[in-house]
């Protein structure tokens, strides 16, 4: 099946919907976008770099004049930008948010609260946003398509380390985040009738998330793993089908092969216990109180 093939059959028109996604100048954010702006959606695109943005959206309007986009400055690591982003949201026709940047291998530092960066970028930020948007989610019916990561399997959350600020691994760090992304999520949406969430995940890709190796190790494997992995237009496709399908508690939409590769398929989730799940979740709810309050 070709990927025109799979849209055709698998997605709808979306004109007269708006869509929020953070991280939309990386490698699958943009293959997003042109997916989206081909079903006719009205964007709203949220990330930290102008000049990154000013960029796509040049590509952008130059395959899709019609294109609707509208711009708000999001740096994840700093509150002060997440909250100036959810207030802005709020006053616009948000009909599906997907979250879609990431932090992977970067300098890291403590931020907001003291929480490890990896951690604050890929959890503790996207979820505030979601509470704080709930109610307009609520009001419109509308969906949120989480991106997780199969690096959520690496390791269970650890409640004397929660951020995982004493780990040095990468992969652990960012699992961690996703891991409390997900089960947070699966916990705010469980019983909620108005609002949806579909999680997602891309499987592997070419992105500047897998280019954090040494560059003389780097410029050895750059091109092998372009034959390897999937596309970027290929791999966003599971996060296109979040937009379209719903999960369920403790699913999640990925590639039908072993995870990593192929057209997106709904699968369960058992990475988790639910004692975990429950802990994850009240953790999430004191981090989001914090952020609120300071």
């Amino acid at each position: 099946m070709r990927i025109e093939q799979w849209i055709r059959k698998n997605t709808a028109s979306l004109r007269g919907k708006t869509v929020a996604l953070t991280g939309s100048t990386g490698g699958l954010g943009q293959a997003l976008c042109r997916h989206l702006a081909g079903l006719e959606a009205n964007l709203i695109l949220l990330d930290r770099n102008p000049q990154k943005a000013a960029i796509a959206d040049e590509g952008l309007l130059s395959e899709y004049p019609a294109l609707s986009i509208r711009r708000i400055p999001l740096d994840l690591e700093d509150m002060g930008s997440v909250r100036a982003a959810a207030e802005a949201l709020k006053s616009l026709p948000v009909d599906a948010l997907i979250l879609n940047a990431g932090a992977y291998k970067i300098p890291r530092r403590s931020c907001a609260l003291g929480l490890d960066n990896v951690f604050q970028i890929n959890f503790a930020a996207p979820y505030y946003l979601v509470r704080e948007l709930m109610p307009l989610l609520r009001e419109r019916r509308g969906k949120v398509i989480a991106v997780g990561s199969i690096a959520h399997r690496y390791s269970a959350t650890d409640p004397r380390d929660v951020d995982f600020s004493g780990r040095a691994r990468a992969s652990l760090v960012y699992g961690n985040a996703k891991r409390y992304l997900m089960w947070s999520l699966f916990d705010l949406f469980r019983g909620e009738r108005e609002a949806r969430l579909a999680v997602v995940h891309p499987g592997i890709t070419f992105t500047n998330i897998t280019s954090h190796y040494p560059k003389p190790i780097f410029a050895l494997i750059k091109y092998p793993m372009k034959v390897i992995f999937m596309s970027t237009k290929k791999a966003s496709l599971s996060i296109l089908a979040g937009v379209f399908q719903d999960c369920g508690d403790q699913h999640w939409i990925g590639p039908c092969v072993f995870d990593v590769w192929g057209y997106p398929k709904r699968r369960p989730l058992r990475s988790v216990t639910g004692e975990e799940g429950d802990a994850i979740a009240a953790r999430a709810r004191e981090i989001y109180r914090r952020l609120r309050e300071d």
